[in-house]
């Protein structure tokens, strides 16, 4: 019988109550991995929970909005009061901003998508990491975006938040690396989430022109991104830090 990839490990994924996350979060307790779940949506937090339980993983959820600082501390801290440890993190919360161009953007939408998406990861990523330093190492996944890879038009404060992500994550994977941290992000192309079905519902033409460009020839499955993730905080990837990598179905390689 196999060993399971994080098997005894704990984590965090943060913003993990649905779509990439929850699915971060299954694939994560499938392979025996104890997950905190944070999310700003108890309700939906907790059916992650249910799930995980569902399939005799062991799950807790925490409530946490990682754009204010004391609440990302109080989870770290709650994932130490209850396992003990931190071995690896997902960090996944992030904001979109309306499809606007940059004289129309409000400030309003762009202090809060670099609130919730930059910031929020530089408070998740410092309290992560003082944890992993105390028993020797660990592993962070964030979630970026193709968008933080090349110019998304009509997205400047998303694109720009997630270039930001993709530099954090170069940066601490460097600051890191000789301490046994490893840090690396995610950059998913489109992805078959809520949120998505809402954007092609609201722009069907560009939805049906990103979709026609992927060469793999399909949109992503939250479960293609779950699964990068996973593998990168794994021993498998054990070579790894400071990459940003597109799941995107070949997307960004044109």
């Amino acid at each position: 019988m196999m060993t399971k990839l994080m098997k005894n490990r704990v984590g965090i994924v943060t913003a993990g109550g649905n779509g990439i996350g929850r699915a971060s979060a299954l694939a994560f307790a499938k392979e025996g991995a104890m997950v905190v779940v944070a999310d700003i949506n108890e309700e939906s937090g907790q059916e992650t929970v249910r799930l995980i339980k569902k399939i005799g993983g062991d799950a807790t959820f925490v409530y946490c909005n990682v754009a204010e600082e004391h609440q990302v501390i109080d989870l770290v801290n709650k994932t130490i009061a209850l396992y003990g440890k931190l071995d690896w993190a997902h960090n996944h919360a992030g904001v979109s901003t309306p499809q606007r161009s940059i004289t129309e953007t409000e400030s309003m939408d762009w202090d809060k998508c670099f609130q919730v998406t930059t910031t929020g990861l530089y408070y998740c990523l410092k309290y992560e990491i003082t944890e992993m330093l105390k028993t020797g190492g660990g592993a962070i996944v964030n979630t970026s975006s193709t968008a933080g890879l090349q110019g998304s038009e009509g997205s400047a404060a998303y694109s720009a938040a997630k270039w930001g992500v993709n530099g954090l994550t170069k940066s601490v994977a460097l600051e890191y690396a000789k301490k046994g941290i490893r840090v690396n992000s995610i950059c998913p192309g489109m992805t078959r989430t809520n949120a998505l079905k809402g954007w092609e519902e609201k722009n069907p033409e560009q939805a049906d022109s990103v979709r026609n460009n992927i060469p793999l020839g399909r949109v992503g499955r939250p479960e293609d991104q779950a699964n990068a993730a996973l593998w990168l905080c794994s021993d498998k990837a054990a070579y790894i830090t400071g990459v940003n990598l597109p799941v995107d179905g070949g997307a960004t390689a044109k």
